[in-house]
């Protein structure tokens, strides 16, 4: 595949926001300068209005041509965002001019290099169970979906007209996505194929809601919806045969990427090396754990309804207590409900897998790893006053953030001694941060279009320890297929670990030198605070460093 890299030509304006430019030095925009920090607000919701495509026959449009037609709309909103003069800003408000100049070079590359709708079948998944555990769904998603979770059946008169209106969606973007899916990625197109089958289930599915069966409109669109997507779901096997490209964007672009969307100062070649350091630790220190408690009985698995509930209890209380008690963070109202509505359930043995294998052993390990929803509730029910950093931040932006911060606390709540009452339970740490990091260095390599996504399942689940992620396929099915769709993603979790350790290493460093006292709860109150960023946003946020940023202008 040629690899294209698309360096803006305003990096060099960004060299200068940042307060690394020569003194004096100027840059000539092309629209007046404004200096304002409304002026940023309002063109960000110029932007987000302009990023929902216009609609066609009731759906989104996502034909080549509409995309061409405007392209020159985008350009302008880009010229007028470097015509903001922030010099005179504070750093959050510069902050808030990054995220939005980070989303803008994400519409740039989705348009120039991942182009989802053309290349990703799965693009044009509509029907969504679930709420996900970060911000917005993760991966590529059209702009229309189906979001059945935040529907209560029986449905009231007014979720009913909108559940019609979500459904009639569903069969002109079918019809839509066969013109549009011109790329040639072999093993996005073939892995796509499933999920457009599961959403023919989930269609299915509905249809045994309490209040359905007597309402023939419903049904009826709901028997459309799935005609359609299994019509879909037939011509994209019978294309299938006719792809024959790679599906991972290259090295230079997944650097690109990193650097210029998703504001992660490494390279692809940085990331690899993490990861393989991750991975290593994690495994030596696996075995030191075992070595140490190796006189110790094992951890016993629940192994009934009644035992899980007794334990997943008891697992919730001990994680919240100790945040509390030893002072980790500014425990909320909410958090104790947002945590117990994930507790899980009992699942037998041969069915589990690898997440539910840890937690029918001790359940505290996935629980603080559900800090997502803590931040979620938050993000609910004390909105940033930052108008951009309020909602989601589009193409996935927030994954260093999120996705980071959940791995990160896993070991720094061990560290902090979550687990002093039950050592054994601190392997399962350590054998998920080894998973985290194998999938990631499978994607990597995947990305490079050096390894198949078979390939890189296989480092995922041959360095999983314990063979814990050869116990169920659909999970590792999944997870690779996301990280091909969403480049960075497979390798966040152990990257944005790294730079939650960094910025907490230099807040910490920072609050020797003015001869303060650093307490763990200050720190990660004010991560909270600043909201679902790059990490490395909220590193120089809390600091004012900005030096790890370098990369992201050189």
């Amino acid at each position: 595949m040629t690899k294209q890299i698309f360096i803006p030509v305003f990096m060099l304006f960004l060299f200068l926001i940042l307060g690394c430019g020569k003194q004096g030095t100027t840059v000539e925009p092309t629209k007046e300068k404004k200096t304002a920090y409304k002026d940023l607000v309002t063109l960000f919701n110029e932007w987000r209005s302009f990023e929902v495509p216009p609609i066609m026959k009731g759906v989104p449009d996502y034909t080549v041509a509409t995309f061409e037609a405007r392209w020159p709309g985008f350009k302008d909103l880009q010229q007028q965002l470097m015509a903001i003069d922030t010099t005179s800003w504070p750093i959050s408000h510069k902050v808030d001019w990054m995220l939005v100049w980070a989303e803008m070079n994400g519409y740039d590359f989705n348009h120039r290099i991942l182009k989802p709708w053309e290349r990703d079948p799965a693009y044009y998944k509509s029907v969504w169970e679930y709420r996900s555990d970060v911000p917005a769904h993760e991966g590529p998603t059209h702009h229309k979906t189906l979001e059945l979770w935040t529907y209560t059946f029986p449905l009231t008169a007014e979720d009913r007209e909108k559940l019609l209106a979500d459904l009639s969606v569903i069969p002109p973007l079918n019809e839509q996505a066969q013109q549009n899916l011109t790329g040639n990625a072999k093993e996005l197109w073939q892995a796509g194929i499933r999920v457009i089958e599961n959403q023919s289930k989930a269609l299915e599915g509905m249809l045994n809601k309490e209040g359905i069966s007597e309402d023939a409109k419903i049904i009826a669109a709901v028997q459309e919806a799935i005609s359609s997507t299994n019509s879909f779901a037939e011509w994209l096997t019978t294309e299938a045969n006719s792809k024959t490209g790679p599906s991972g964007i290259g090295k230079e672009n997944y650097t690109w990427y990193l650097q210029n969307v998703h504001l992660v100062p490494l390279t692809w070649e940085d990331e690899v090396l993490l990861l393989k350091r991750e991975l290593a630790r994690a495994w030596t220190s696996l075995k030191l754990e075992e070595h140490r408690n190796r006189n110790l009985p094992t951890l016993t698995a629940a192994d009934s309804p009644e035992a899980y509930d007794q334990m997943a209890d008891a697992g919730a209380r001990s994680l919240l207590s100790f945040l509390e008690e030893q002072e980790i963070v500014t425990v909320k109202d909410y958090f104790e409900p947002a945590l117990r509505e994930h507790l899980g359930s009992f699942v037998p043995e041969d069915k589990r897998n690898f997440f539910l294998i840890g937690e029918h052993y001790d359940p505290r390990p996935l629980y603080s790893h559900f800090y997502h929803w803590f931040e979620l509730a938050r993000m609910d029910l004390e909105p940033h006053a930052s108008e951009v950093r309020r909602g989601p931040l589009l193409y996935n932006i927030f994954d260093s953030r999120n996705e980071g911060t959940a791995t990160a606390v896993e070991e720094l709540f061990l560290q902090a001694g979550l687990y002093d009452d039950s050592p054994r339970s601190k392997e399962i740490v350590y054998i998920m941060i080894a998973q985290r990091a194998a999938r990631g260095l499978g994607s990597l390599y995947a990305h490079a279009n050096e390894m198949t996504m078979e390939e890189a399942g296989g480092i995922h689940s041959e360095y999983t320890p314990r063979g814990w992620m050869k116990t169920e396929k659909e999970l590792l099915l999944f997870e690779q297929h996301l990280y091909m769709r969403q480049p960075g993603y497979g390798s966040s979790y152990i990257t944005g670990k790294y730079l939650l350790e960094s910025a907490l290493a230099n807040y910490a460093k920072m609050k020797e030198t003015e001869g303060e006292t650093f307490r763990i709860k200050d720190f990660m109150d004010r991560l909270n605070s600043i909201g679902n960023i790059p990490i490395s946003l909220g590193h120089w946020e809390m600091t004012g460093e900005k030096g790890h940023l370098n990369s992201l202008m050189n």
